[in-house]
Protein backbone atom coordinates (compact mmCIF):
# COMPACT_ATOMS: atom_id res chain seq x y z
CA UNK A 1 0.00 0.00 0.00
CA UNK A 2 1.38 3.57 -0.79
CA UNK A 3 1.71 5.52 2.62
CA UNK A 4 1.84 9.26 1.00
CA UNK A 5 -1.81 10.25 2.96
CA UNK A 6 -0.11 8.37 5.95
CA UNK A 7 3.23 10.27 5.98
CA UNK A 8 1.34 13.79 5.57
CA UNK A 9 -1.05 12.19 8.38
CA UNK A 10 1.39 11.82 10.72
CA UNK A 11 3.17 15.23 10.17
CA UNK A 12 -0.57 16.71 11.20
CA UNK A 13 0.08 17.47 14.46
CA UNK A 14 -1.53 19.84 16.84
CA UNK A 15 1.64 22.61 17.60
CA UNK A 16 0.91 25.00 20.18
CA UNK A 17 4.73 26.82 19.94
CA UNK A 18 3.45 28.88 16.80
CA UNK A 19 5.61 31.83 15.43
CA UNK A 20 5.48 34.59 12.74
CA UNK A 21 8.07 33.43 10.53
CA UNK A 22 6.64 32.08 7.34
CA UNK A 23 7.60 33.92 3.53
CA UNK A 24 4.60 33.11 1.84
CA UNK A 25 2.35 35.32 -0.56
CA UNK A 26 -0.66 35.36 2.24
CA UNK A 27 -2.80 35.41 -1.02
CA UNK A 28 -1.66 32.40 -2.59
CA UNK A 29 -1.96 30.54 0.94
CA UNK A 30 -5.30 31.90 1.20
CA UNK A 31 -6.36 30.80 -2.06
CA UNK A 32 -4.93 26.96 -0.53
CA UNK A 33 -6.69 26.91 1.99
CA UNK A 34 -10.33 27.80 0.01
CA UNK A 35 -8.99 24.92 -2.35
CA UNK A 36 -8.75 22.21 0.30
CA UNK A 37 -12.10 22.84 1.40
CA UNK A 38 -13.81 22.95 -2.38
CA UNK A 39 -12.44 19.41 -2.84
CA UNK A 40 -13.24 17.59 0.86
CA UNK A 41 -16.61 15.76 0.17
CA UNK A 42 -19.97 16.74 1.59
CA UNK A 43 -23.56 15.02 1.87
CA UNK A 44 -25.36 15.79 -1.26
CA UNK A 45 -22.21 17.69 -2.04
CA UNK A 46 -24.24 20.42 -0.26
CA UNK A 47 -21.02 22.25 -0.01
CA UNK A 48 -21.78 23.93 4.23
CA UNK A 49 -18.72 24.38 4.94
CA UNK A 50 -17.55 28.11 4.85
CA UNK A 51 -14.32 29.84 5.79
CA UNK A 52 -12.34 33.12 6.59
CA UNK A 53 -9.07 33.64 6.74
CA UNK A 54 -7.40 36.13 8.87
CA UNK A 55 -3.82 37.99 8.43
CA UNK A 56 -2.04 40.70 10.43
CA UNK A 57 -4.05 42.97 12.60
CA UNK A 58 -7.27 41.16 11.67
CA UNK A 59 -5.87 38.14 12.96
CA UNK A 60 -4.63 39.84 15.78
CA UNK A 61 -8.33 41.40 16.32
CA UNK A 62 -9.90 37.37 16.57
CA UNK A 63 -7.64 37.24 19.64
CA UNK A 64 -8.31 40.12 21.23
CA UNK A 65 -11.90 39.38 20.58
CA UNK A 66 -11.43 35.92 22.39
CA UNK A 67 -9.48 37.47 25.27
CA UNK A 68 -11.91 40.27 26.45
CA UNK A 69 -14.97 37.73 26.07
CA UNK A 70 -13.04 35.21 28.34
CA UNK A 71 -11.94 38.40 30.63
CA UNK A 72 -15.57 39.25 31.50
CA UNK A 73 -16.81 35.74 32.00
CA UNK A 74 -14.14 34.40 34.20
CA UNK A 75 -12.71 37.89 35.80
CA UNK A 76 -9.43 39.59 35.01
CA UNK A 77 -7.84 37.57 37.82
CA UNK A 78 -8.65 34.23 36.55
CA UNK A 79 -7.56 35.35 33.29
CA UNK A 80 -4.41 36.83 33.97
CA UNK A 81 -2.63 33.33 36.05
CA UNK A 82 -4.48 30.98 33.76
CA UNK A 83 -5.24 31.94 30.42
CA UNK A 84 -3.85 34.61 29.75
CA UNK A 85 -0.55 33.25 28.12
CA UNK A 86 -2.41 30.30 25.98
CA UNK A 87 -4.42 33.54 24.15
CA UNK A 88 -1.27 35.53 23.62
CA UNK A 89 0.25 32.39 22.05
CA UNK A 90 -2.49 31.87 19.38
CA UNK A 91 -2.22 35.68 18.78
CA UNK A 92 1.21 35.14 18.11
CA UNK A 93 0.71 33.09 15.47
CA UNK A 94 0.72 34.54 11.49
CA UNK A 95 -2.76 33.70 10.63
CA UNK A 96 -6.06 32.13 11.63
CA UNK A 97 -9.39 30.14 9.76
CA UNK A 98 -12.48 31.20 10.91
CA UNK A 99 -14.77 27.58 10.22
CA UNK A 100 -18.24 28.23 9.62
CA UNK A 101 -21.55 26.60 8.50
CA UNK A 102 -24.11 28.09 6.58
CA UNK A 103 -27.46 26.77 8.38
CA UNK A 104 -29.58 28.25 5.17
CA UNK A 105 -28.13 25.22 3.23
CA UNK A 106 -28.43 22.91 6.08
CA UNK A 107 -32.19 23.80 6.62
CA UNK A 108 -32.80 23.75 2.60
CA UNK A 109 -31.43 20.64 2.54
CA UNK A 110 -33.87 19.20 5.38
CA UNK A 111 -36.95 20.34 2.99
CA UNK A 112 -35.61 18.89 -0.12
CA UNK A 113 -35.18 15.54 1.20
CA UNK A 114 -37.13 15.09 4.38
CA UNK A 115 -36.68 11.83 4.92
CA UNK A 116 -33.23 12.81 6.13
CA UNK A 117 -34.04 15.84 7.82
CA UNK A 118 -32.58 14.81 11.14
CA UNK A 119 -29.65 14.07 9.84
CA UNK A 120 -28.15 17.13 7.94
CA UNK A 121 -27.17 18.89 10.84
CA UNK A 122 -24.76 16.10 12.08
CA UNK A 123 -24.19 15.54 8.00
CA UNK A 124 -22.75 18.91 8.19
CA UNK A 125 -20.37 18.45 11.33
CA UNK A 126 -19.04 15.54 9.31
CA UNK A 127 -18.47 17.92 6.10
CA UNK A 128 -16.79 20.13 8.80
CA UNK A 129 -14.59 17.87 9.94
CA UNK A 130 -13.40 16.79 6.24
CA UNK A 131 -12.37 20.33 5.67
CA UNK A 132 -10.76 21.23 8.64
CA UNK A 133 -8.70 17.84 8.85
CA UNK A 134 -8.14 19.21 4.79
CA UNK A 135 -6.63 22.38 5.79
CA UNK A 136 -4.85 21.23 8.56
CA UNK A 137 -2.89 18.13 6.69
CA UNK A 138 -2.16 20.90 4.17
CA UNK A 139 -0.85 22.80 5.99
CA UNK A 140 1.50 20.34 7.80
CA UNK A 141 2.76 19.25 4.14
CA UNK A 142 3.53 23.06 3.56
CA UNK A 143 5.69 22.90 6.90
CA UNK A 144 2.96 24.88 8.44
CA UNK A 145 1.85 24.23 12.24
CA UNK A 146 -1.07 24.61 13.44
CA UNK A 147 -3.37 23.96 16.39
CA UNK A 148 -8.20 23.92 16.64
CA UNK A 149 -9.82 25.94 18.80
CA UNK A 150 -13.29 26.06 19.71
CA UNK A 151 -14.47 29.46 21.84
CA UNK A 152 -17.75 29.16 20.10
CA UNK A 153 -20.75 29.93 21.10
CA UNK A 154 -19.29 32.57 23.37
CA UNK A 155 -17.19 34.74 20.83
CA UNK A 156 -20.00 34.20 18.30
CA UNK A 157 -21.57 37.46 17.76
CA UNK A 158 -18.69 39.65 18.51
CA UNK A 159 -16.54 38.09 15.33
CA UNK A 160 -20.15 38.10 13.65
CA UNK A 161 -19.45 42.14 13.98
CA UNK A 162 -15.83 42.64 14.00
CA UNK A 163 -16.18 40.48 10.32
CA UNK A 164 -19.13 40.83 9.07
CA UNK A 165 -20.18 37.41 8.91
CA UNK A 166 -23.48 36.96 7.72
CA UNK A 167 -26.37 35.82 10.20
CA UNK A 168 -26.89 32.01 8.63
CA UNK A 169 -23.07 31.07 9.12
CA UNK A 170 -22.49 29.49 11.93
CA UNK A 171 -19.09 29.50 13.60
CA UNK A 172 -17.41 25.72 14.05
CA UNK A 173 -13.78 26.72 14.91
CA UNK A 174 -11.25 28.38 14.71
CA UNK A 175 -7.78 27.53 13.85
CA UNK A 176 -4.40 29.15 13.96
CA UNK A 177 -1.38 28.52 12.03
CA UNK A 178 2.40 29.56 11.86
CA UNK A 179 5.86 28.46 11.82
CA UNK A 180 6.71 25.91 13.96
CA UNK A 181 8.80 27.36 17.06
CA UNK A 182 8.35 24.04 19.33
CA UNK A 183 7.44 20.63 17.73
CA UNK A 184 4.67 18.68 19.40
CA UNK A 185 5.39 16.18 21.78
CA UNK A 186 4.89 12.02 21.68
CA UNK A 187 1.40 10.82 20.36
CA UNK A 188 0.03 8.02 22.34
CA UNK A 189 -2.75 5.85 21.25
CA UNK A 190 -4.92 3.30 22.61
CA UNK A 191 -4.60 -0.23 21.83
CA UNK A 192 -5.92 -1.02 17.82
CA UNK A 193 -7.99 -4.12 19.53
CA UNK A 194 -9.97 -1.80 21.64
CA UNK A 195 -10.35 0.67 18.56
CA UNK A 196 -10.93 -1.80 15.20
CA UNK A 197 -11.91 -5.16 13.84
CA UNK A 198 -11.57 -7.03 10.42
CA UNK A 199 -14.30 -9.71 9.33
CA UNK A 200 -13.16 -11.62 6.68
Amino acid sequence: MKKTLLDLEKRRRTIYGLGRHLNVDQNQLAQFIFDSIKWTPSPFNNQTTRAVVLFNKQHEKLWDIVADVLKNKIGDERFEKGTKAKIDSFRNAYGSVLFFTDTSIVDDFKKKFPSFAGNFRDWSEQAQGNAQYAVWTGLAENGIGANLQHYNPIIDDKVAKAFDIPSNWNLRGQMNFGSIEQPAGDKSFMDDSKRFKVLK
